[in-house]
């Protein structure tokens, strides 16, 4: 069933996020504390920035990914958050996460983008 192979593509980009999470974690926690020279440090500061929107993002894609497994959980994966539709298969195989199916995603991204 192709749902299991969703639930499983869910779950296992949930723990790469996790891992990856974690790694991040250790690494900044090994950084403390060193000393470095001002290059080092504005280069470590650059990189730091960069992890940490890296960081936020993947946050936000674990959130949309254990909503999609909630979804599995209670019935209703694979419908349009907007429109109550359902999402396109090729749309899930491409990204099993997502809340809207095409139609809608376009319009939240013009709405988004007019807000900028």
């Amino acid at each position: 069933m192709e749902l299991d192979a969703f639930k499983k593509t869910l779950e296992e980009k949930k723990q790469a996020i996790l891992d990856n999470n974690f790694v991040h974690q250790k690494s900044m926690e090994n950084l403390r504390g060193v000393s470095l020279d001002e290059a080092d440090e504005a280069a470590m500061s650059m990189k730091n920035n960069l992890d940490g929107l890296i960081f936020e993002r993947h946050n936000e894609e674990l959130e949309y990914i254990e909503r999609a497994l909630e979804k599995i959980e209670e019935g209703v994966y694979g419908i349009c958050e907007m429109c109550d539709e359902p999402i396109g298969i090729q749309r899930l195989r491409a990204k099993p996460h997502a809340r809207y199916c095409i139609v809608c995603r376009e319009i939240v991204e013009k709405d988004l983008k007019g807000k900028k």
